[in-house]
Parts: C-alpha cells; sequence; structure tokens
C-alpha cells in the first residue's frame, strides 16, 4: 500500500526494494515497464517519486493506478518546491523519478549528471488569483495584489510558483505587497482557505484542488508566466524498471487525462 512521504523524510528513506525483472529498452538501456503500448504485468517493487507540490492530487492518482496495474507496487512520494527536491536529489536522496514544476530547477539535476536521459515536458501550469470563497475582499484582478490593505500570500521568489508570479507581475506592470512568502503553491493556498488572507496567487490546479473554500480569478497576465513542467527517470535510480513504468503512466493518455482533469495544460 502506498504511503506518501514527506519531502523532508525523503533523504532518511531506507534503500528500496530490488526492481522486478524485465527486458531492457534498447533506445535507453532502462529496464521496460508497462505502457499505453504494453499490458501491465506484475509487482514493480517500490518506487520514490519526487514531485512539485502542485501535481499532489494528480500523482496521487496515478500512484494509486500504477500500483493496481502491477499488484504488489508501492509508489512512494515527497511532495514540496521543485528547488528544495532538486537540492535533496544532487545531494544524494535517494529516489527513482523527478518531477519539476520548472525546467529551470530540472536543469540543476541534469547539471549535475542526476537524469537518466532528457527529462520530458508532460504538461504546463498557469497561475490564477486565489481568494476565500465568497471573496469577501472584492478582489478583481492583480492590481489588486499591490493593495497595502489587503493581505496577500506569494510564494517565495526562489521557487517555481514564486518565480511566475514575479513575471506576471512584471507584466502587468504591478508592484506586489506581500504580506507573507510561503515555500510552495500548497501553503500558499492553505492561507487562503484558512481566510488568513485575502489573496494570493497559485497555480490553476491548485484552486480546483482546493474545491469549494477557494475562488480562482483569472487574469491576462498569467499567460506571460505559464510553468512547464519536465519529468525524468533519475540516473542513480534504485528501481529504474518502477521508475520507468511511472514515467510512462504520466506520459500515457490516461495520465494526460488525469492532470487535465487537474487543471493543467498539455504542452
Amino acid at each position: 500500500m502506498r504511503t506518501r512521504a514527506g519531502a523532508l523524510l525523503i533523504c532518511a528513506l531506507l534503500p528500496l526494494a530490488p526492481a522486478g525483472c524485465g527486458g531492457s529498452d534498447e533506445a535507453s538501456g532502462r529496464p521496460s515497464a508497462a505502457g499505453p503500448d504494453r499490458p501491465a504485468s506484475g509487482a514493480l517493487g517500490e518506487v520514490t517519486v519526487l514531485a512539485a507540490a502542485s501535481l499532489t492530487e494528480a500523482f496521487t492518482t496515478l500512484g494509486d493506478q500504477l500500483e493496481k496495474d502491477h499488484p504488489g507496487t508501492s509508489v512512494k512520494f515527497g511532495f514540496a518546491a521543485s528547488s528544495e527536491l532538486a537540492t535533496q536529489i544532487t545531494s544524494g536522496a535517494p529516489a527513482d523519478v523527478f518531477a519539476s514544476a520548472s525546467p529551470a530547477t530540472m536543469d540543476q539535476v541534469v547539471q549535475a549528471g542526476g537524469a537518466d536521459g532528457e527529462p520530458l515536458v508532460f504538461v504546463r501550469n498557469r497561475l490564477q488569483i486565489a481568494v476565500p470563497a465568497g471573496n469577501p475582499a472584492g478582489v478583481t484582478g492583480l492590481a489588486d495584489l499591490a493593495k497595502k490593505d489587503l493581505k496577500i500570500a506569494l510564494c517565495a521568489p526562489e521557487v517555481p510558483c514564486g518565480d511566475a508570479a514575479n513575471r506576471a507581475f512584471e507584466a502587468a506592470g504591478v508592484t506586489a505587497a506581500p504580506d507573507t512568502l510561503e515555500p510552495d503553491a500548497k501553503a500558499v493556498l492553505s492561507k487562503v482557505s484558512l481566510g488568513e488572507v485575502d489573496a494570493a496567487l497559485v497555480y490553476r490546479s491548485d484552486v480546483i484542488a482546493a474545491g469549494d473554500t477557494v475562488e480562482g480569478i483569472d487574469f491576462p497576465e498569467a499567460a506571460d508566466a505559464i510553468n512547464d513542467y519536465p519529468i525524468v527517470v533519475l540516473a542513480d535510480a534504485p528501481n529504474a524498471e518502477g521508475a520507468q513504468a511511472f514515467v510512462d503512466l504520466v506520459e500515457s493518455p490516461q495520465g494526460a487525462a488525469v492532470l487535465a482533469r487537474a487543471g493543467f495544460e498539455q504542452p
């Protein structure tokens, strides 16, 4: 049964279970795995996936699906800011797959020799203004996030959602006045859901995941701040077969449908 592993606990994971037997992919040298053109097979062992926090709901669903397709497989996740996960990977944290919310953070892993092959952009995500249900502060656009009398939450600038927010503000000619800077989009969203802030910038997928507790407001400058999400099997993956099986599922039509329902866009 799959368990969620907090990102800060990834470095403490014990060595992963050995990968199952299988053929090899002649192009990549990786063991073959189930995909759209191959039927599901037996257990794949334990698969550890480090992924951007905004992928939590969609990847959890896909992890459940991989376990269903391969009985006896266990998928473990570490969800956090992509920049934090990239640092963990380059510091030697044991993991099989990395999915980032920006090419820049993925490039940190690639440049350190941590990727097995070329990362593939599998989805894109755009920002929305998130407000508590009912929009009590009457927020209508990005300019409202510069108002000193409103409580505003943003992602820290060093994480992908914070970088995207800065690009949106620059495109709009707005100087934001945040009251708090959070480590990832989920932390920002929590502030909105709890009514602790009047507005925030998060990904559209996060607004959808929050359900009725949050409302999303589109704004035109979001088109100037869309983030691409790359995914890759890690070079030192303890379970290369399981890693490739998860990546295959993410890239399959079934994976694309799950991600689309979660609010992501195709690249």
